[in-house]
């Protein structure tokens, strides 16, 4: 089993591993592109060297992953995931392998490209770093990084590979990926019904109760009091304190406002007679269990105008994601192909 350091590592750490991602959606972790490759055929391991304390796990190329950054890696990321249930050693340990083979990979042609990342740009987006974190300053990050057995040059080494990874993943894959208005338009066209669940629209409400007494007289007399509402509003009555005087919903205490609702919250029929109406229009008395109902349609969004510019901005993302992540599996699997990676991991570390 895999022994952890027990130090805290903050949170904001790159973590090994994540994927870089395009620049064009919301940052997000990707998984690794493939389980832990074998050691190709014909190419015995070598064998270790006695004089090595930290133990060598994987070779890519020339360079060795060991067990040390191993479990640095293992460590920061339960630190940042100590609200999950603890997770399986033995998984963690050829998870986080896998996505060091790819990282490190990436690296390596990061240099055969002749990417440089200068001290200025590791500097700049080490203070950004640490401008999110509860410190005073530089010294008082470099006294807590102490105090969890890291330094500022294994920091910045973190950074440095990082915005390298970045850099060649955006010359190599992002800067080739691309999405077309026509693609667009048909994705919308496939998935229109879809996209429109999440529209939102905002109405306002009146409910009128049967009084007690002789059912059918009481809904009669209710119908006839939701009739005299109505005209109230069409001849310039205000909607909102008429509800807050005669509704017996919820919603009166705030002039009969529902809020923004997003489609699916009601009941289907009601929000059906909702939505067949145009802004600003007013519905006749519907009929429910509950009494008449009385909606006036506010404003709700479409697929049209500034709502339609907001979706497809959406699916273009969507599309743009998709892209990314298929043609970075590829690449990541050309570079593997062409690459000699010994895998020294048994499962007994």
């Amino acid at each position: 089993m895999l022994v952890f350091g027990g130090c805290s590592v903050p949170q904001w750490m790159p973590l090994i591993g994540a994927k870089p991602t395009p620049t064009e959606e919301p940052p997000k972790p990707a998984p690794a592109t493939s389980s832990v490759p074998v050691r190709p055929a014909g190419k015995p391991a070598a064998p270790p060297d006695e004089s090595v304390t930290d133990r060598v796990l994987a070779i890519v190329n020339n360079d060795a992953i060991t067990l040390s950054e191993l479990q640095e890696a293992i460590a920061v990321y339960r630190y940042e995931h100590r609200d999950r249930g603890t997770e399986n050693s033995d998984d963690l340990a050829q998870q986080f392998l896998t996505r060091m083979i790819d990282n490190r990979l990436q690296i390596q042609e990061a240099e055969r490209e002749k990417i440089i990342i200068d001290d200025a740009e590791v500097d700049e987006e080490l203070a950004e770093r640490v401008k999110k974190m509860n410190v005073k300053d530089r010294d008082e990050f470099e006294v807590l990084l102490k105090g969890q057995g890291l330094s500022m040059e294994m920091v910045k080494k973190r950074i440095r590979d990082e915005l390298r990874r970045n850099r060649i993943v955006g010359r190599k894959v992002r800067l080739r990926v691309s999405v077309t208005e026509a693609e667009v338009t048909q994705y919308l066209e496939a998935n229109r019904a879809k996209l429109e669940t999440g529209l939102a629209y905002h109405a306002r409400h009146i409910l009128v109760v049967p009084d007690t007494g002789a059912a059918d007289a009481a809904w009669e007399n209710a119908r006839i009091r939701a009739e005299l509402l109505r005209t109230q509003v069409l001849e310039g009555g205000d909607f909102a304190e008429l509800a807050r005087q005669h509704s017996r919903d919820a919603s009166a205490r705030d002039g009969g406002d529902l809020g923004m609702l997003k489609r699916g919250e009601l009941a289907q029929d009601i929000e059906t007679k909702i939505l067949s109406l145009e802004p600003g229009e007013l519905s006749a008395p519907f009929r429910s269990a509950l009494g008449y109902h009385i909606f006036r349609l506010e404003s709700k969004e479409t697929l049209d105008g500034e709502g339609l510019t907001r979706v497809k901005s959406q699916i273009r993302e969507i599309l743009f994601r998709e892209k990314f992540e298929t043609r970075l599996d590829a690449w990541l699997k050309e570079i593997k192909q062409r690459a000699i990676i010994d895998v020294r991991l048994d499962g007994q570390l």
